[in-house]
């Protein structure tokens, strides 16, 4: 299978790339050489890079495109520049691809974009799956949507269309858990607020051998929700977090305090959002980890 990704030296293309391989891999990226030595572990072979869309007229010679770039929704304030940035990242470049595939005579039979569970907004206690109604406002659930719809445009006889509502992806060489390590292993972790919000979270293989499966899942097309069976409060989290690493946990930060330094983005930390993966595992999904102190277990002592 020769296969089109974009975003794949981000923490999920990385290990999405060593999941993939002995599939030909075309991937999408600004800095080609800067890519090649992030991926020098990959069989050059098997993987070839360009720097724009730019060259191609369609994509005839790919049987699947793997849609994950998109500016980092977290790294920075949500100025509305910064917001600018991080939707037209997401929409533009899936807009590109949308209209090489429909200029396709062969198109590829599968079309696989990013997406994130911010597009169900703040639900409180309420589960939430892909069948739900729900009602959503604000900046996630704004670049969400259209995100969605964008990419729903390839769908046709041709080619199958799967949008990924990703969680908090779980790992050990990027991601949330990285950032949140560092005050856990000073004995200075804890809940955000209340920590009553609920994290929909996913282990980083679980993730990548997911998004293989609906690869080769030829019924599998729509909204599939990337998260773990078992979704957890902040609260929950911190303990087992503060547990495995053997560090204390009594303390917490103020939801104020958040707001302050983070503006309009400390939504991502407070919307609580107990996504269910239903789609995923009517499909035949397995989970390797579902519960969370496995999966830190895993993480944290090896």
């Amino acid at each position: 299978m020769h296969i089109l990704i974009t975003g794949g030296t981000g923490f999920i293309g990385r290990a999405l790339i060593k999941q993939l391989i002995p599939h030909q891999i075309t991937l999408l990226t600004r800095d080609c050489e800067h890519a090649a030595k992030q991926l020098k572990h990959i069989n050059p072979r098997s993987l070839q890079f360009i720097h724009s869309l730019e060259s191609l007229n369609c994509l005839s010679g790919f049987d699947a495109v793997i849609n994950l770039a998109g500016e980092p929704i977290v790294d920075k304030r949500w100025s509305e520049a910064q917001k600018k940035r991080i939707s037209e990242s997401r929409w533009n470049l899936t807009q590109k691809l949308v209209d090489l595939i429909q200029r396709s005579s062969t198109p590829p039979s599968v079309f696989i974009s990013g997406s994130a569970v911010g597009i169900y907004g703040d639900q409180k206690q309420l589960i939430v799956d892909e069948n739900s109604t729900y009602q959503a406002t604000g900046f996630p659930n704004t670049v969400c949507q259209k995100w969605e719809d964008i990419a729903n445009m390839a769908q046709s006889a041709s080619t199958r269309v799967i949008t990924l509502r990703t969680g908090i992806v779980l790992g050990q060489e990027g991601g949330a858990l990285e950032k949140m390590l560092l005050p856990y292993k000073w004995g200075l972790g804890g809940p955000i607020g209340a920590g009553q919000q609920y994290m929909p979270w996913i282990h980083i293989e679980d993730m990548v051998r997911a998004i293989q499966f609906l690869l080769d899942k030829d019924t599998a097309s729509g909204a599939f929700n990337m998260v773990a069976p078992h979704p957890i409060t902040n609260k929950e989290f911190s303990q087992v977090l503060a547990k495995t690493l053997s560090r204390p946990h009594f303390l917490f930060t103020p939801k104020f305090i958040l707001k302050l330094a983070l503006g309009e983005s400390s939504c991502l930390l407070f919307d609580s959002i107990k996504a269910k993966p239903k789609r995923l595992t009517e499909q035949g999904f397995t989970f390797t980890y579902s519960r969370i102190h496995p999966a830190l277990q895993h993480l944290l002592t090896r």
